[in-house]
């Protein structure tokens, strides 16, 4: 990659803003809707309705489809992060708070770095990094090991934190992906497609599931879909998406350094989500780890 592609531009950095800020804001808005709407359908009626209105805006400017093997890529790209990712981050939030739930998904950027590290003409992990990955996954034992107990009486559901991890597995395998096999064109259309991939896949899973009679429609449950599609998905995630096409995915995925902030607050704020001393030091050990993670591989790489 040139460095032209490197450079801090306004646009960058406007995404950069909305990555950090928007989406640490979507695991309260996720934690209040699956109150009301069961995991698939939430989600997957969340994707069908962000990629359908990126897809009209790119439609009326006129903004021409990519050919079969763009749409394929971008496809598993969505299915990777939005699916496999997403997912499964709404169906851990039933039971995992929403705090604790972006501090465990901080861990991407760990995944990333190994994941990069051995795919063709990726960028190697130094010895330093694999220090930062091994501090990182310490801070996350610290936070989810039953043998240390937990304050206030606060428990962790075991499914919902490998759920999480999972999640954050296959959103860097997305992540990844989407750098080594990246689809030129208008970011209209190309995040509508990974949207409506993900959102197709996901609603036939809700109907698998026999999901749709769970749903309750109510004003909390409503206002949190209607803010996950406008800020999270059209804004949050198209912004996501033109860092990883200007930015190395180490550099796009430093969002992790401030998403668990922004939900760790917002959840002990609105939702009176407990903060206790284990939380602290585990959040300071694993945003250490992914620092040391991205500074070990922009110097290698400098």
């Amino acid at each position: 990659m040139s460095s032209s592609t490197e450079r801090l531009t306004p646009r960058v950095l406007l995404a950069y803003l909305s990555v950090f800020i928007i989406w640490g804001s979507t695991y309260l808005a996720i934690r209040v809707g699956v109150r009301d709407w069961p995991p698939a359908l939430f989600a997957g009626v969340r994707f069908l309705a962000a990629g359908g209105i990126l897809l009209l805006v790119a439609r009326i400017k006129g903004s021409p489809l990519p050919n079969r093997r763009g749409i394929f890529d971008l496809s598993v790209v969505g299915l990777f992060l939005l699916v496999g990712g997403n997912w499964l981050v709404v169906w851990a939030e039933k039971t995992i708070p929403s705090g604790l739930a972006a501090l465990i998904i901080a861990i991407v950027p760990l995944f990333m770095s190994t994941i990069d590290s051995f795919v063709p003409n990726g960028q190697r992990l130094p010895l330093f990094g694999w220090v930062g990955i091994v501090v990182g996954f310490a801070g996350m034992f610290i936070l989810v090991s039953p043998s240390l107990g937990m304050a206030e009486g606060l428990s962790l559901d075991p499914l919902g934190i490998a759920g999480l991890v999972i999640a954050s597995f296959l959103w860097s395998i997305g992540s990844v992906y989407s750098k080594h096999h990246p689809v030129h064109g208008d970011i209209f259309v190309n995040s509508s497609i990974q949207n409506l991939a993900a959102g197709i896949v996901l609603t036939s899973i809700g109907t698998t599931l026999n999901e749709w009679p769970e749903i309750r429609i109510t004003e909390p449950g409503v206002l949190s879909l209607l803010y996950l599609i406008i800020f999270g998905s059209i804004v949050g995630y198209t912004s996501y998406a033109y860092l990883l096409r200007h930015v190395p995915p180490a550099k796009a995925s430093t969002y992790a350094y401030v998403n668990p902030v922004v939900a760790i607050c917002l959840g002990w704020l609105i939702l009176s989500e407990p903060i206790d001393g284990r939380t602290i030091i585990a959040a300071v050990v694993i945003l250490a780890g992914v620092a040391i993670v991205q500074t070990s591989k922009m110097r290698s790489k400098g």
